[in-house]
């Protein structure tokens, strides 16, 4: 399992190798994940500023505690949000960078098959029909992402825990959330949807998992998602083959598709 999982992170460094090599496609796919990292960091922003408000909105059972034990409540319930806030900021993050950037991450998706081989038995889908997976999919990962972020905050109190394993949590469950949602491009193009690729996920779940957490440690990283995405959506299309049996290794460079 541990080998797998550090396979799954492996891959995420063979698709930052597959868009460093073509800097048009990083380029191609930096635009829409900048759209999106300006909208979320704004969003988080506005989180971060009236924490204090907030804090005192959902800690109202602590008003009539002594000072010390009053403290300690809104600081553990302003980093319960802060980090529950940086986990659906996450999830949300990769949703809405790829509903805007749809046709560059598909680009990209389709550069990284050529490389390893192609796709003999691609399946067409029109714009309408990955516009409306793509919106479908967006909710129902913003309904995921709200639950997640929900119970992350309520864990957040436990005592010892809510500040060592929640993290690691929230860190693996948001990974799960992003290889599925990343390999939605190339898993589109062979004709199975989001059930059908939850499936077979399951079966590669330590890859799986190495590659998300990988992807969601990066997220993280201040501006790193800008380079990130594009690299993910490489990634992710060869935990796609890998799963289905398709050869990943690279035979020969394809040209960019302009």
């Amino acid at each position: 399992m541990l080998r797998e999982f550090v396979t799954g992170v492996g891959l995420l460094g063979r698709g930052i190798g597959v868009v460093f090599r073509s800097p048009r496609l990083l380029l191609l796919g930096a635009l829409p994940a900048l759209l999106a990292f300006v909208v979320l960091a704004t969003g988080y922003t506005f989180l971060v500023v009236f924490l204090g408000d907030e804090v005192e909105l959902v800690t109202p059972f602590a008003d009539g505690w002594s000072s010390g034990w009053r403290t300690t409540a809104h600081v553990v319930a302003g980093v319960a949000l802060a980090g529950a806030g940086l986990v659906v900021a996450a999830l949300l993050f990769t949703t809405l960078a790829l509903a805007i950037g749809d046709p560059c991450y598909e680009a990209i998706s389709r550069h990284t098959e050529r490389q390893c081989g192609g796709l003999p038995d691609e399946v067409e889908v029109s714009w309408w029909r990955s516009a409306g997976r793509t919106v479908r999919d967006a909710l129902r990962m913003l309904v995921a992402s709200a639950v997640t972020g929900v119970l992350l905050f309520a864990a957040g109190f436990l005592p010892a825990v809510g500040q060592t394993v929640v993290p690691v949590l929230g860190a693996l469950i948001g990974g799960w959330y992003l290889a599925l949602e990343l390999t939605g491009v190339p898993y589109e193009r062979r004709g199975l949807r989001l059930a059908e690729r939850r499936r077979v996920l399951r079966r590669y779940r330590p890859r799986a998992l190495g590659f998300g957490v990988a992807v969601f440690l990066l997220f993280l990283v201040p501006f790193g998602a800008l380079i990130g995405t594009p690299a993910a959506v490489a990634g992710a299309t060869l935990l796609a083959r890998h799963t289905l049996g398709d050869p990943t290794t690279v035979r020969r460079p394809a040209p960019v598709p302009s």
